[in-house]
């Protein structure tokens, strides 16, 4: 029997008055001081319909003010937010944990027997210590592997910005940027994430935000050993600088003998070697797109072996990552490679067949305006008349002398043609 705020107070005892929300931490904000106004019995709780106490507050700046939907009782029951009904330790709707953890849990939906079975479960909550949750999920077995691979490890505040400005949509709206609302351009309606029911996501039926996650599961990749049985070694990426030594050898111990841990601090990784290929191989199905340390979530591949490493170094235009490098435009061609040997073959400087031999070569160019008979060929003046003495000998070739500077050589600067013009 469904109670309400009018002047019928049956069951009067059973409605709740709290101090504090149950909220998750993206629906708390990332201000640690916030303003929270606080109603007593102000709202019907949307599952069991009991007035309880209404909490509501802004998480922060641009976002919308938020408040409790379900009463404390129905949150602790499924262990979710007051706010957003996601899982408290996962951050995942109630059907993908459900189904993660294999729990099918019929809760009553009329009103008497909901009823009845909320004040079953109000008085095994007074009897709980709090630790764990109560009903199916406290009987659940401890974790599973698609929880970890989909649970959120950092808070999405993004969830929190508020709605969307109908009348900008209609282009009516005049409050510019005054307006508490956002001026975006909205979704497809006939998208299944714009149609959701509070009833749904609690129940765990017919949630589409669930639907897709539990898509997104089952298509994820997994992790191949490599056919080389001498690799026993792990890639961790994503350290950041927080994550030591001790960290790592904590969790990867369990698996089996830990042979040597190398961090590269500069590449934010580490590559844990093992002294087995099964306790390798047990270490990465246990921990690829499930490994958290200290809220940050690793990545997890297979190391490669040394011959490996030489053949990617040895590819043309492949980084060591494995990604195609580009071209760099303007740089030259790869160069001939040099001869074998000078004897077997000699400086071609001129590209001669290897029959020909030099010659003297007569250029027929036409003859300088006011000649009206030019010489025949081959009896013409040289093309290039001489520039002046013989160029002096190289210096490793002259007689050891005095001259230790080039600017001392007296066959530098015109010292010669001078020399010779003054005799």
């Amino acid at each position: 029997m469904a109670t309400s705020l009018g002047s019928n107070t049956y069951n009067r005892q059973n409605w709740e008055d709290a101090d504090f929300p149950i909220l998750c931490q993206t629906c708390l904000g990332e201000n640690p001081y916030i303003r929270m106004t606080k109603e007593k019995y102000g709202k019907e709780c949307k599952i069991c319909a009991r007035p309880f106490t209404v909490f509501r507050w802004c998480p922060g700046v641009r976002m919308r003010f938020k408040k409790t939907e379900v009463c404390q009782t129905c949150s602790k029951m499924k262990n979710v937010c007051q706010t957003c009904l996601l899982d408290l330790e996962y951050g995942l709707p109630i059907q993908v944990r459900d189904t993660g953890l294999s729990i099918k849990d019929d809760m009553p939906k009329s009103d008497v027997n909901k009823e009845y079975y909320t004040q079953n479960m109000e008085r095994e909550i007074q009897n709980a210590d709090g630790t764990r949750p109560v009903g199916l999920l406290g009987k659940a077995p401890g974790t599973s592997d698609m929880l970890l691979k989909l649970a959120r490890t950092t808070p999405y505040y993004k969830r929190n910005r508020p709605h969307i400005c109908s009348f900008w949509v209609k282009g009516e709206c005049k409050r510019g940027e005054e307006c508490p609302y956002r001026h975006e351009k909205p979704t497809d309606p006939d998208d299944p994430l714009a149609d959701q029911n509070i009833k749904d996501r609690y129940y765990g039926i017919n949630d589409p935000v669930a639907d897709k996650l539990l898509k997104r599961a089952s298509t994820m990749p997994r992790l191949d050993p490599p056919e080389d049985k001498s690799i026993t070694t792990l890639y961790i990426g994503g350290l950041g600088d927080s994550i030591t030594d001790m960290e790592l050898r904590s969790h990867f111990y369990q698996f089996g003998e830990i042979r040597t841990i190398t961090i590269v601090q500069r590449q934010q990784c580490a590559f844990i070697q093992f002294a087995t290929r099964q306790a390798a191989e047990l270490a990465a199905e246990k921990s690829f797109n499930k490994l958290i340390i200290n809220g940050r979530r690793l990545t997890v591949k297979w190391g490669r072996s040394q011959a490996a490493r030489g053949k990617d170094r040895d590819k043309d235009g492949v980084s060591e990552s494995g990604m195609k490098l580009e071209p760099v435009p303007g740089l030259p061609g790869a160069l001939p490679p040099p001869p074998v040997s000078e004897e077997e073959s000699p400086a071609n400087y001129f590209n001669l067949g290897p029959s020909s031999s030099p010659s003297v070569v007569n250029v027929g160019l036409p003859p300088p305006p006011g000649i009206t008979n030019p010489p025949p060929p081959g009896f013409a003046p040289p093309m290039f008349p001489s520039m002046g003495p013989p160029p002096p000998p190289p210096m490793s070739m002259r007689p050891p002398g005095q001259i230790h500077y080039p600017s001392q050589d007296p066959q530098r600067m015109g010292a010669h043609a001078s020399r010779h013009g003054g005799s």
